[in-house]
């Protein structure tokens, strides 16, 4: 699926976004921890291109000393050698932002960092609370002062009062997480521990890895890689690690649910996460390349060429290749140089901008007939203009496939999925959507292969079928209008 050309909120792009990567890093040998975060934000920059930040404590110094740096922007715009020379400490915590909830301002930004009685907190939050409203008011009603619009700000609130009577600070984090409902995966740095917490369905990643005697908690493990550590383990669902010298890697478990119950988003394996990445076990690169063989082998057309969008559709697509004997060929060229801040064009070429990003290799697609794979359909916009794209370069036929299931329900868990009435497949068909993008044919993977294609985990499919791990909220969370008709029947199925 092709990236957003120009930031939230552009109607002529039809793109998913993730909302956050979190990564924090412990030297026990007291090193500064600084320069390990920022190589491992951009290794999660893919998770989010707004905002970006650094928060690092001195251990052996004062227990309410924290140096921070945040901004709006990408991480090599946020962060210069100047700036990021002056975050020393060898305990730190760090977070690269895409807002599903909590408008985009500076103020938003992550870490955020509390200086209270116990001392301070750094927190990075990767994940939407579907009970933030609830909390935020109780805590409204007894004096709470709010600076920003964000959960992650209600989660530090509520670890720092359980902290005032808990012994320890990981004690308050299992409190705390006893009240929120929702994903989340936490990375919170205390003035002696580095605390990591994922929500018992595992809706987010969160892993272990250690480099010496430096320990490190990352959304995903190919930050692990980017700053040579090696990958210890996945933190699991409903599990908070506290990381100290004295210790090494202590588990908490007691919000663990039966793993039956266990509802990791399945878009971290399509579209979100870097192939290179391995969650819970599963590769992140196989899962695609065995939805690319499910397409084949359950949609199955005569062509010539299988292609994949850039970037999450080309393993599916090599799959599509593998089990249909179809040779796989690259077919666009991607612009990477078109950033989050990139100018947006006037509105004469608007109607084109995706072809800024992204263009088609003539000389590979003339006159053949071209099976085409992308990771989702959302609006459908984008995906008829690279249809149109492949036609205009001498594309015979353009058979498009699809490495997931409709989508035909919101998401409340931290993934930017329109409400139900802007889903091209909640108000057409799939012959419907067909004739909108202009392809010859159009098939989606079956919801029903989806735990086959990540080797039988427990997975959340709320946005196909309508069939939440939990109650969604009765409202629209994420600040979108909110579609009265999901209300009534969410859980329901379709």
């Amino acid at each position: 699926m092709v990236e957003n050309l120009s930031g939230q909120g552009n109607p002529f792009m039809d793109s998913l976004h993730e909302e956050c990567g979190v990564m924090g890093v412990y030297d026990f040998d007291g090193r500064d921890v600084a320069s390990d975060i920022y190589y491992g934000l951009f290794a999660l920059q893919h998770r989010g291109q707004e905002s970006c930040g650094i928060a690092v404590s001195d251990t052996k110094g004062s227990t309410c000393k924290v140096d921070s740096y945040k901004d709006m922007g990408l991480v090599n715009e946020v962060f210069n050698p100047e700036n990021l020379g002056k975050l020393k400490g060898d305990i730190g915590v760090g977070h690269v932002r895409y807002s599903t909830a909590g408008a985009s301002v500076r103020e938003n930004a992550q870490p955020l960092v509390l200086n209270y009685v116990k001392g301070t907190l750094g927190l990075a939050h990767n994940g939407n609370l579907i009970n933030a409203a609830q909390l935020r008011e109780e805590l409204e009603y007894t004096g709470a002062i709010f600076q920003t619009t964000i959960d992650t700000e209600v989660i530090a609130y509520h670890i720092a009062r359980e902290r005032l009577h808990t012994k320890t600070v990981e004690e308050a984090v299992v409190r705390a997480a006893q009240k929120m409902k929702g994903a989340y995966a936490l990375v919170v740095m205390s003035p002696r521990k580095l605390i990591g917490a994922r929500d018992p369905f595992g809706f987010k990643p969160l892993c272990i890895g250690r480099r010496g005697n430096a320990y490190i908690l990352a959304s995903e493990s190919c930050a692990l890689e980017t700053i040579g550590a090696e990958f210890i383990r996945d933190v699991a669902p409903g599990e908070v690690v506290t990381i100290t010298p004295e210790h090494g890697v202590q588990s908490h478990t007691g919000l663990c649910l039966p793993k039956e119950q266990e509802a990791r988003c399945i878009f971290e394996y399509i579209y979100f996460a870097r192939p290179d990445s391995h969650i819970d076990g599963e590769s992140v690169y196989s899962s695609r390349i065995n939805a690319g063989k499910f397409l084949a082998q359950d949609s199955p057309v005569e062509a010539d060429l299988v292609v994949g969008v850039p970037e999450s559709g080309n393993a599916a697509a090599l799959g599509y290749s593998m089990e249909s004997g179809i040779p796989y060929g690259i077919a666009f060229m991607k612009n990477s140089y078109v950033g989050r801040t990139f100018i947006k064009p006037k509105q004469s070429y608007r109607a084109d901008g995706v072809r800024v990003k992204l263009n088609a290799v003539k000389e590979a697609v003339n006159g053949k007939r071209v099976i085409m794979i992308d990771d989702s359909i959302v609006r459908g916009t984008t995906s008829g203009r690279i249809v149109s794209m492949l036609k205009d370069a001498g594309a015979a036929e353009v058979h498009v496939r699809i490495s997931s299931p409709p989508f035909l329900w919101p998401c409340y868990f931290g993934t930017d999925i329109p409400e139900r009435r802007q889903l091209i497949a909640y108000n057409h068909t799939i012959d419907e959507i067909r004739d909108l993008i202009g392809a010859d044919s159009l098939a989606y993977l079956k919801a029903e292969r989806l735990e086959e294609m990540v080797g039988g985990l427990g997975i959340c499919k709320g946005c196909f079928t309508g069939q939440y791990p939990l109650e969604p909220p009765k409202g629209d969370i994420r600040g979108d209008y909110f579609d009265k008709d999901a209300e009534k029947t969410a859980g329901a199925g379709v």
